[in-house]
């Protein structure tokens, strides 16, 4: 491991993170819940889309109990869009912990918040450094990226191992007495100037203590095996209207992928899965009859971490009227869809084959 001068490394970083740093919603203050909800959100999120999301969150859960009391189904339509929604699932259940064990403070030792659901190393080292001062790390992807470079590791990144060499380095050059600052000022590095691609070494307020930039292979680290690519799966989406407009909807299992968002029904496509077996899927679940119109109306692609989706989206009208039979089932009018909350997938179709039926329909 190459050596640094770390006191001089912590000023210039320091110094430079006074004078540039982005003006956020969540460093207003160091109010524990607020970084807290915004270190999940910003987990797999860019930074400029996560802002209006916090914002809004935060004008209508502004503090751990508002968050605990809130029924789940509303909390998950204001995250609705932003994706992996077992976070904002996992934040709620944390944050009822907080509100019965804690008092609705947020814990301020490694342990006791490492204990609340889906609060990993990262964010605890967030919260306890920024909020409370604590002399924590907290090691993210921009952090492992900027110390790759600074002390040329090229341990593979996705690797455990690597995590705790990073980890280790971290709590070396970390300063007791403006620990918050200091992580943020990491992160930012590697947000802004240390970037994966084309980092901009000749601003870079550190570039004196880089080995990669003096040995020229800052645009080899950090190292990073490749993921596999994603699997592509084919389903049918079904926008099921009835003789008084009204549309159903099914609700996702309470675990998985999408757990409990809603949806129009879907099917895995099979060969040879036209409109006469799709019907027969509807019938099984269902109890169709009637059924005045089927089309295709739409193709949906979306692009999860691991899988991709490629649905294709029919229109079924009935002369009849639907019935919800189950608790998971509902019937309502479009006008009703913006109080549910979908996934992005399913949002397309509303935007799509939802609303050219309701122009069409004028």
């Amino acid at each position: 491991m190459k050596n640094i001068n770390i006191p001089q490394f912590q000023e210039n970083l320091l110094t430079w993170y006074r004078d540039n740093k982005r003006d956020l919603p969540w460093r207003e203050d160091q109010d524990p819940y607020k970084i807290w909800v915004s270190e999940i959100m910003l987990q797999q999120t860019r930074v400029d889309t996560v802002i209006p999301y916090f914002n809004r969150f935060i004008s209508l859960f502004p503090t751990p109990e508002d968050l605990a009391e809130a029924d789940e189904e509303d909390v998950l339509k204001v995250w609705e869009g932003l994706g992996y929604y077992s976070r904002v699932r996992n934040l709620q259940q944390a944050v009822k912990e907080v509100s019965q064990s804690y008092d609705g403070n947020v814990p301020d030792t490694e342990k006791e918040i490492r204990a609340l659901k889906g609060v990993g190393p990262y964010t605890a080292g967030a919260i306890l450094s920024i909020a409370y001062g604590k002399a924590v790390p907290a090691v993210d992807g921009n952090v492992m990226r900027v110390l790759s470079r600074i002390f040329t590791v090229y341990d593979d990144i996705t690797k455990p191992q690597a995590k705790k060499t990073f980890d280790q380095l971290s709590r070396d050059m970390i300063p007791a007495d403006v620990a918050g600052d200091y992580n943020q000022a990491v992160m930012e590095l590697g947000a802004t100037v240390c970037t994966p691609k084309n980092p901009h070494c000749l601003t870079c307020p550190v570039e004196a203590h880089c080995h990669a930039r003096k040995e020229g292979v800052q645009s080899l680290l950090p190292v990073k095996a490749k993921k596999k690519p994603p699997r592509t799966e084919h389903w049918q989406a079904v926008v099921i209207i009835d003789e008084n407009g009204h549309v159903f909807l099914n609700r996702r299992p309470d675990t998985g992928l999408l757990a409990k968002m809603w949806e129009f029904p879907m099917y895995r496509a099979e060969e040879n899965s036209g409109e006469d077996a799709l019907l027969e899927k509807l019938g099984n679940q269902l109890e169709l009859k009637n059924v005045k119109r089927i089309e295709q109306t739409q193709e949906v692609r979306h692009i999860f971490s691991h899988i991709v989706w490629e649905i294709d989206v029919y229109l079924v009208q009935l002369t009849g009227a639907l019935n919800a039979t189950a608790e998971d089932e509902q019937v309502v009018s479009p006008d009703e869809l913006n109080y549910y909350p979908f996934s992005v997938s399913h949002q397309k179709i509303i935007d799509g084959t939802v609303s050219d039926y309701l122009l069409s329909s004028i």
